[in-house]
């Protein structure tokens, strides 16, 4: 079992379930593995909302950039945070406050992106909570068969 307790069937289900993934930390330099991820999820007909206050009103991969997630217009199934792991508790903070006007189910954090507190608060709030992972691994190696 990984360190997020989802079973492969859980994730799989997830990657069949959701289309729109809003980027936290969306980065448009291509050496950033937040570009390389929005460019594969867009490849495989997912919508994707990028997040950066410091790009905000730009484009990467022809998305509009917004500024905060309260910004990004619904629909909204996960919230990926390409942020450090002490960056989580504000952002979850976020994603909580527009659950419900967005439809947000799933928090997923990318590899390297731990943080325990965090996880179980969003799951309390009613998220799936994805783990040090990355949807485009995932996809590959989960929806390929």
């Amino acid at each position: 079992m990984s360190i997020d307790g989802l079973s492969d069937d859980d994730v799989r289900a997830i990657l069949k379930r959701v289309k729109t993934f809003a980027v936290i930390g969306a980065s448009a330099k291509p050496e950033r593995p937040s570009y390389g991820v929005m460019r594969f999820l867009i490849d495989q007909g997912y919508i994707v909302k990028p997040v950066n206050p410091g790009i905000a009103g730009k484009t990467i991969h022809g998305q509009l950039v917004y500024e905060t997630l309260a910004a990004v217009p619904a629909p909204v199934d996960v919230v990926d945070l390409f942020r450090a792991s002490a960056a989580v508790p504000e952002i979850l903070r976020d994603a909580i406050a527009v659950k419900k006007s967005t439809g947000a189910s799933v928090i997923w954090m990318q590899l390297g992106v731990i943080n325990e507190e965090a996880a179980a608060s969003a799951r309390a709030a009613g998220f799936t909570v994805v783990m040090d992972r990355c949807p485009k691994i995932e996809f590959a190696r989960l929806m390929r068969r």
